[in-house]
């Protein structure tokens, strides 16, 4: 068979295009395709949830490829290996409580599962806005290439409705942060804005993780590093158990969210 070149763009193109606008109007719709978002997105999908990530970066994974300080492990407590362990993704007992996994292994597992489950994932996209509703709840993204943002151009974006959407974007807490600029310090939170990461603690911040993963906004839960940065809660550095737990209760809010929708 002779391979045509024009074949090979029309396949991706045709392709790419059917399944984005198959997801302009999802159930769930999530920000960053690190531990806990793509852990959220797969125990959503499991339940019946249409569910589409959206990643700004070329590659996914957050910060747990890189492992600790670019040593390509990571370590789980019991209660997060048990989560691996449902992935199937391999961990080496290393003392009592503490168990060690290839990050790389990880990422790659959990992302084939994820995707298997019915999520969609695209990634060089970039959320930019959120979309809101009469009553100011949160109802969709808006997204633009990241190559667009990157090169401050100015292009104007398009947008997805979503019934919930999950900010998963890490430390930086993007979505949540758009939401204390556009409509105002109104974040389910103290101060209500992002108070900010505090320094390492990481029994503590393992244990406030998982507390902290709830909605933050009306139709906008916060999960992964993003909720203790939203909370104020510490960071803990290369253990990843509570990022999955994290991302596991994520899915859970948010199918209540969907049940009252």
């Amino acid at each position: 068979m002779k391979i045509d070149e024009i074949t090979i763009s029309r396949a991706i193109i045709e392709s790419f295009t059917r399944e984005f606008l198959d997801n302009l109007e999802v159930d769930a719709a999530i920000a960053g395709a690190g531990p806990s978002g793509m852990t959220a997105a797969y125990y959503l999908a499991k339940q019946g949830v249409k569910t589409v990530i959206f990643e700004k970066n070329l590659r996914v994974g957050g910060g747990m490829p890189g492992g600790g300080m670019m040593f390509n492990r990571i370590v789980v407590q019991e209660e997060g290996k048990r989560i691996l362990d449902e992935f199937e993704v391999r961990t080496t007992k290393y003392q009592k409580g503490y168990y060690v996994a290839d990050s790389l292994e990880t990422v790659a597992t959990i992302c084939s599962r994820t995707i298997k489950a019915g999520v969609k994932i695209f990634n060089l996209i970039s959320v930019e806005d959120v979309m809101i509703d009469e009553s100011d709840r949160i109802n969709g993204l808006v997204l633009n290439w990241t190559a667009t943002s990157m090169a401050k151009l100015h292009v104007d974006p398009l947008s997805i409705r979503s019934k919930v959407v999950i900010d998963a974007t890490g430390h930086d807490a993007e979505i949540c942060r758009i939401v204390v600029k556009k409509l105002g310090p109104k974040l389910r939170t103290k101060t209500g804005e992002v108070i900010g990461e505090k320094s390492m603690l990481a029994d503590a911040g393992e244990k406030a993780l998982v507390k902290n993963t709830k909605e933050a906004y009306p139709g906008l839960v916060v999960t992964g590093m993003a909720a203790n940065a939203v909370f104020g809660s510490p960071r803990m550095g290369a253990i990843f158990g509570g990022m999955f737990l994290s991302g596991k209760k994520a899915a859970e809010v948010s199918l209540g969210l969907l049940k009252k929708a």
